[in-house]
C-alpha cells in the first residue's frame, strides 16, 4: 500500500505498508533516502493493521467502499489512511482493533459462509 498526500504548506507525504518483519530493514532505507532528498525526515508506527477486501466482483458492486467504512465505524474502529482500487480496498487501523475490524467484515460480507 502506497499512498501520497499534500498537506498545507505543499510537502508531499508518503506513506507505505511492509510487512512487520521488513519494518527495521525498510524504515532504514527510508532514513537513507530522506538523508538524500533532504527531507523533513521520516516516522513510523508499528502498531497498526490493513485490513482488505478483495474481488474481482467489487467492479460490478457499487458501494462495496461504503459499507466498509460503515461496519469499521460502528465498531468504532478509526480508519488511519485508505487505499482503493478497481478490485481492492484497503484500511490501515490500530493493530488492537485488526481482528474485532476482521471479524465484523466477515460477517457483513458473509465470508463465513463461503
Amino acid at each position: 500500500m502506497i499512498v501520497q498526500s499534500t498537506q498545507e504548506d505543499n510537502i508531499n507525504n508518503i506513506t507505505f505498508t511492509v510487512t512487520k518483519i521488513a519494518t527495521t530493514k525498510h524504515t532504514l532505507l527510508a532514513k537513507n533516502s530522506s538523508r538524500e532528498i533532504t527531507s523533513k525526515g521520516i516516522t513510523f508506527d508499528d502498531n497498526v493493521a490493513k485490513v482488505s477486501i478483495v474481488g474481482v466482483g467489487m467492479i460490478s458492486k457499487p458501494g462495496i467502499a461504503a459499507r466498509m467504512f460503515r461496519v469499521l465505524g460502528d465498531e468504532g474502529i478509526n480508519i488511519k489512511l485508505i487505499s482503493t482500487s478497481e478490485i481492492k480496498i484497503s484500511c490501515v487501523v490500530d493493530r488492537k482493533d485488526a481482528r474485532r475490524a476482521l471479524k465484523a467484515l466477515h460477517q457483513e460480507f458473509e465470508l463465513h459462509k463461503a
